[in-house]
């Protein structure tokens, strides 16, 4: 058997035997598991080792690991104190009379190569008030829109879009 399949299989072993963690008290006698849950674990293993595609037993030894776990948190953190900057500014547009917006499209470049790392920086950026990811690029090129863009200089759209959560994405998911 090819390398894919092992992997495939792995996956599916584990997902079972966390699908069996989960169901295992509810059993009509304490500690029993009907045979209903264990046929609706087989099928819902078999569909998630068929589903994922980046799955490999090197992914499954880093969401083991508890410093990803630190840097999730670390994160978290700076993801909500940007969040809510970001409402206070967005809520001051919007109520100051004259609406100070300066609306536009900037494109800037990450040197993310997952696609995992890629998505949670492009959702990352989205879920930000005043900021929306339009397009990702395979090569990690984003453009994003800015409810109010100050300058023009490239590094400095960068640093003030992707710069605040790259170093940390790459820690917890590449």
């Amino acid at each position: 058997m090819g390398l894919a399949v092992w992997k495939r299989v792995t996956l599916f072993l584990i997902s079972f035997a966390l699908w069996l963690l989960l169901v295992w008290p509810f059993g009509p006698e304490p500690g029993q598991v009907r045979l209903e849950d264990i046929y609706v674990g087989l099928g819902v293993a078999a569909l998630v080792a068929l589903v994922m595609r980046e799955f490999s037993v090197q992914l499954f030894g880093r969401l083991l690991n508890p410093v990803r776990y630190f840097w999730f948190m670390v994160y978290l953190a700076v993801f909500l104190y940007h969040l809510v900057k970001a409402n206070f500014d967005v809520a001051y547009r919007v109520l100051h009379p004259k609406i100070p917006i300066h609306p536009g499209i900037v494109k800037v470049k990450s040197t993310l190569k997952t696609e995992t790392a890629l998505t949670v920086l492009a959702n990352s950026i989205t879920l930000t008030p005043g900021t929306l990811t339009v397009e990702v690029l395979p090569d990690g090129t984003f453009y994003v829109h800015w409810m109010n863009i100050l300058g023009h200089d490239q590094e400095e759209f960068r640093r003030r879009t992707i710069g605040r959560y790259e170093a940390l994405i790459r820690r917890v998911f590449e």
